[in-house]
């Protein structure tokens, strides 16, 4: 089961420019394609019918194209003219990432390089292994604050599924997650990933049998994953969305509803903002209850008005639990306090907002929708059966029995700070890891083409 993955060919609006997978040739010739002159030619560049053919020449004389470069590949590299000379190939990325284990490089790229990658830009990787998707990101830095992903992957491989009822992860859940798994760790193999960080969530955490399912990751796949904690998991999901919220604003309220926990901050900007989003919270909490747990619980194929009701008091009570759901409530009123959601939840109700034929993640990812529009689309969504469900393009096979669980905890939140706006955000977990790493290392403040700033 693929899930959607941003396919953005140009720059987003936020804190990285869309994806622009390394096989992709959109807009560019193909690389062994040569200029060809027919002979000489007029200062209109039409051929000139006088031109004497030099003797021993064909009619067609290949033409060097000025300032081409020379490539390395295979273990290849150029010396100082500019020719291929044998050299050893480049060291695997488990020599600078403990987190992958040593393998043979796999460079799973077409013989054409993409002329979108610079190779002298340090390359960072962000995994993260959830309740519902296992996702990668692979980016290199941009300008400061930014970045540009290189190579991507996203699968819905459903971890988390039964564990609600056995409280241990089952062997076919495992299976679809150690196979994605693995096309993870051929795209890291395949390049010089600088740093990486390797991330599990509640599926993990909360199974009896988490600790040893990731002992099997790491021999199968060769990746080794480290099981986050909440309060983590909920400071990634905000330093991931920084670029969504913008200057005039006082507060915000960012919640990323999981497949087996939902991550809620409370952000108060109205005093001093400093760069990092993540340093503006002032409350947190981690429910205990995603998309997957919540619709096994109470059923997600065939859901009511009464059982959705439900589902909604249900999360509603775990939230009067929280005992810091107050501490931006003098933020609340008027256009300078916002909801920010981060998931599958928030983003599936954009793309039937929109009436999307295909999602688009350039579309979708910080759109804003008011109340009555939030409104409409939970109405709509809980008027569909479940077949309904799935013809939706923005729903699909693998999304109909967990979107109005979704949807429920949408509305729990919503009561519990009602906002008149809500912003979409196509990011999260694997962006903050990004950000957080490039920031560590100092990228944005060295010039990488020219080498360290003095």
């Amino acid at each position: 089961m693929e899930d959607r993955e941003p396919g953005a060919e140009a720059p987003d609006a936020g804190a990285y420019r869309g994806l622009r997978s390394p096989d992709s040739g959109a807009g560019n010739p193909p690389a062994n394609r040569e200029n060809r002159a027919p002979g000489p030619r007029s200062g209109n560049g039409n051929a000139r019918a006088d031109a004497p053919q030099q003797p021993g020449k064909g009619k067609k004389r290949r033409k060097r194209k000025r300032g081409r470069k020379v490539f390395a590949r295979d273990g290849v590299k150029p010396d100082a003219a500019g020719k291929a000379s044998p050299g050893a190939p480049s060291a695997p990325v488990a020599a600078q990432n403990p987190a992958v284990a040593a393998a043979p490089m796999v460079d799973r790229r077409p013989n054409a390089p993409d002329r979108h990658f610079n190779a002298e830009l340090p390359v960072f990787a962000a995994l993260d292994l959830g309740t519902n998707n296992c996702r990668l990101l692979v980016a290199v830095p941009g300008r400061p604050g930014q970045f540009r992903v290189v190579d991507a992957f996203s699968r819905i491989v459903r971890l988390g599924e039964g564990l609600t009822a056995s409280g241990r992860l089952s062997d076919a859940a495992m299976d679809r997650a150690v196979e994605a798994l693995k096309i993870c760790a051929d795209k890291l193999r395949s390049r010089k990933v600088r740093r990486a960080r390797l991330i599990a969530t509640e599926a993990c955490r909360s199974a009896a049998n988490g600790v040893e399912f990731l002992e099997r990751v790491e021999v199968e796949a060769g990746l080794k994953l480290e099981i986050i904690d909440r309060q983590t998991e909920a400071r990634l999901a905000v330093s991931g969305c920084g670029s969504l919220v913008e200057r005039d604003t006082d507060g915000v309220v960012l919640f990323d509803i999981g497949g087996g926990s939902s991550e809620i901050a409370l952000i108060d900007l109205s005093k001093q903002r400093s760069p990092r989003l993540a340093n503006h919270i002032v409350s947190w909490t981690s429910l205990p209850v995603g998309v997957v747990s919540l619709a096994e619980r109470f059923g997600g194929r065939h859901v009511t008005p009464e059982i959705f009701d439900a589902m909604v008091a249900d999360v509603t009570g775990m939230l009067s639990a929280f005992e810091g759901r107050d501490r931006i409530n003098h933020l609340m009123e008027g256009s300078r306090f916002h909801l920010l959601g981060t998931s599958g939840t928030v983003t599936t109700l954009a793309g039937v907002h929109l009436g999307l034929e295909r999602y688009d993640r350039r579309r979708v990812d910080g759109l804003w929708m008011d109340n009555a529009s939030v409104d409409r689309m939970i109405e709509k969504l809980l008027g569909w059966d479940f077949q309904a469900r799935v013809a939706n393009a923005c729903i699909g096979a693998d999304r109909a029995d967990l979107v109005l669980a979704g949807c429920a905890i949408l509305e729990a939140i919503r009561r519990v700070w009602p906002s008149e706006r809500l912003r979409v955000a196509d990011r999260g977990l694997r962006e903050g890891i990004l950000s957080e790493l490039m920031a560590e290392d100092g990228v944005w403040r060295r010039n990488w083409r020219n080498g360290p700033r003095q």
